[in-house]
Protein backbone atom coordinates (compact mmCIF):
# COMPACT_ATOMS: atom_id res chain seq x y z
CA UNK A 1 0.00 0.00 0.00
CA UNK A 2 3.02 2.47 0.94
CA UNK A 3 4.42 1.35 -2.89
CA UNK A 4 1.07 1.53 -4.91
CA UNK A 5 -1.85 3.38 -3.19
CA UNK A 6 -4.09 2.43 -6.17
CA UNK A 7 -3.56 -1.10 -5.08
CA UNK A 8 -6.81 -1.15 -3.09
CA UNK A 9 -8.77 0.26 -5.42
CA UNK A 10 -7.49 -2.27 -8.48
CA UNK A 11 -8.26 -5.05 -6.09
CA UNK A 12 -12.04 -3.74 -5.49
CA UNK A 13 -12.39 -4.02 -9.45
CA UNK A 14 -10.61 -6.96 -9.63
CA UNK A 15 -13.26 -8.24 -6.36
CA UNK A 16 -10.18 -9.03 -4.51
CA UNK A 17 -10.17 -7.10 -0.81
CA UNK A 18 -6.60 -6.68 0.71
CA UNK A 19 -6.56 -7.69 4.39
CA UNK A 20 -4.05 -8.07 7.11
CA UNK A 21 -5.56 -11.26 9.46
CA UNK A 22 -7.27 -9.20 11.96
CA UNK A 23 -9.03 -7.28 8.72
CA UNK A 24 -10.24 -10.75 7.27
CA UNK A 25 -11.66 -11.75 10.69
CA UNK A 26 -13.87 -8.32 11.05
CA UNK A 27 -14.96 -9.04 7.71
CA UNK A 28 -15.47 -12.44 8.05
CA UNK A 29 -17.72 -11.75 11.13
CA UNK A 30 -19.46 -9.14 9.02
CA UNK A 31 -20.28 -11.76 6.44
CA UNK A 32 -21.45 -14.26 9.17
CA UNK A 33 -23.73 -11.38 10.96
CA UNK A 34 -25.48 -10.85 7.81
CA UNK A 35 -25.98 -14.57 6.95
CA UNK A 36 -27.57 -14.81 10.26
CA UNK A 37 -29.71 -11.58 9.68
CA UNK A 38 -31.20 -13.19 6.67
CA UNK A 39 -31.58 -16.51 7.47
CA UNK A 40 -33.69 -14.71 10.22
CA UNK A 41 -35.70 -12.23 7.97
CA UNK A 42 -36.47 -15.49 6.13
CA UNK A 43 -37.77 -17.26 9.40
CA UNK A 44 -39.49 -14.36 10.13
CA UNK A 45 -41.56 -14.21 6.42
CA UNK A 46 -41.92 -17.91 7.27
CA UNK A 47 -43.45 -17.44 10.65
CA UNK A 48 -45.77 -14.75 9.12
CA UNK A 49 -46.44 -16.82 6.33
CA UNK A 50 -47.74 -19.65 8.90
CA UNK A 51 -49.55 -17.17 11.28
CA UNK A 52 -51.70 -16.05 8.08
CA UNK A 53 -52.38 -19.05 7.51
CA UNK A 54 -53.44 -20.52 10.99
CA UNK A 55 -55.22 -17.46 11.33
CA UNK A 56 -57.67 -18.50 8.23
CA UNK A 57 -57.59 -22.43 8.78
CA UNK A 58 -59.15 -21.07 12.71
CA UNK A 59 -61.74 -18.58 11.24
CA UNK A 60 -62.40 -21.55 8.43
CA UNK A 61 -62.98 -23.34 11.31
CA UNK A 62 -64.73 -21.57 13.41
CA UNK A 63 -67.66 -20.67 10.61
CA UNK A 64 -68.29 -24.54 10.51
CA UNK A 65 -68.51 -24.71 14.56
CA UNK A 66 -71.11 -21.75 14.23
CA UNK A 67 -72.86 -23.96 11.26
CA UNK A 68 -72.81 -26.82 13.17
CA UNK A 69 -74.46 -25.31 16.26
CA UNK A 70 -77.13 -23.53 14.07
CA UNK A 71 -77.99 -27.06 12.72
CA UNK A 72 -78.06 -29.01 16.03
CA UNK A 73 -80.39 -25.99 17.20
CA UNK A 74 -82.49 -26.32 14.41
CA UNK A 75 -82.65 -30.17 15.15
CA UNK A 76 -83.36 -29.99 18.78
CA UNK A 77 -86.32 -27.60 17.41
CA UNK A 78 -87.45 -30.61 15.36
CA UNK A 79 -87.17 -32.55 17.79
CA UNK A 80 -89.35 -30.55 20.41
CA UNK A 81 -92.09 -30.16 17.81
CA UNK A 82 -91.67 -33.78 16.96
CA UNK A 83 -92.54 -34.78 20.95
CA UNK A 84 -95.17 -32.09 20.83
CA UNK A 85 -96.98 -33.56 17.75
CA UNK A 86 -96.16 -36.92 19.40
CA UNK A 87 -97.76 -36.10 22.93
CA UNK A 88 -101.16 -33.88 21.88
CA UNK A 89 -101.82 -36.29 18.82
CA UNK A 90 -100.98 -39.54 19.32
CA UNK A 91 -99.86 -40.58 23.05
CA UNK A 92 -103.84 -39.13 23.77
CA UNK A 93 -105.06 -41.40 21.64
CA UNK A 94 -103.32 -44.38 23.00
CA UNK A 95 -103.74 -43.52 26.48
CA UNK A 96 -107.41 -44.15 25.88
CA UNK A 97 -106.44 -47.47 24.75
CA UNK A 98 -104.58 -48.21 27.58
CA UNK A 99 -107.84 -46.96 29.66
CA UNK A 100 -109.87 -49.16 28.07
CA UNK A 101 -107.74 -51.90 28.94
CA UNK A 102 -107.13 -52.55 25.19
CA UNK A 103 -103.32 -52.94 25.21
CA UNK A 104 -102.69 -56.41 26.44
CA UNK A 105 -100.20 -54.98 29.12
CA UNK A 106 -100.19 -53.09 32.37
CA UNK A 107 -96.96 -51.02 31.18
CA UNK A 108 -97.60 -47.98 29.87
CA UNK A 109 -95.74 -45.60 27.23
CA UNK A 110 -93.23 -43.23 28.57
CA UNK A 111 -93.87 -39.67 27.84
CA UNK A 112 -91.22 -38.22 25.31
CA UNK A 113 -89.17 -35.67 26.96
CA UNK A 114 -88.24 -32.33 25.43
CA UNK A 115 -84.66 -31.05 25.07
CA UNK A 116 -84.25 -27.63 26.15
CA UNK A 117 -80.53 -27.54 26.01
CA UNK A 118 -79.22 -25.26 22.94
CA UNK A 119 -76.17 -24.87 21.50
CA UNK A 120 -73.06 -22.46 22.94
CA UNK A 121 -72.75 -20.00 20.20
CA UNK A 122 -69.30 -19.10 19.84
CA UNK A 123 -68.24 -15.69 21.55
CA UNK A 124 -66.04 -14.48 18.66
CA UNK A 125 -68.43 -15.55 15.89
CA UNK A 126 -68.62 -12.70 13.19
CA UNK A 127 -65.89 -10.94 14.52
CA UNK A 128 -63.43 -12.74 12.16
CA UNK A 129 -63.66 -12.23 8.57
CA UNK A 130 -60.74 -13.38 6.45
CA UNK A 131 -60.92 -12.46 2.69
CA UNK A 132 -59.02 -15.12 0.34
CA UNK A 133 -56.44 -13.37 -1.93
CA UNK A 134 -56.78 -16.50 -4.13
CA UNK A 135 -60.19 -16.30 -5.20
CA UNK A 136 -60.99 -13.92 -7.89
CA UNK A 137 -64.97 -13.05 -7.58
CA UNK A 138 -63.73 -11.84 -3.73
CA UNK A 139 -66.32 -14.31 -2.38
CA UNK A 140 -64.95 -16.29 0.92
Amino acid sequence: MEQDPALLERGVEQRVILATPITLIAVLRAVAYGWRQENLAAHAQEISDLGKELYKRIADMSGHFSDVGSKLGKAVESYNRAVGSLESRVLVSTRRFHELEATGTEREIDPALLVDITPRPLQAAGKVRVIDENRVDGTK
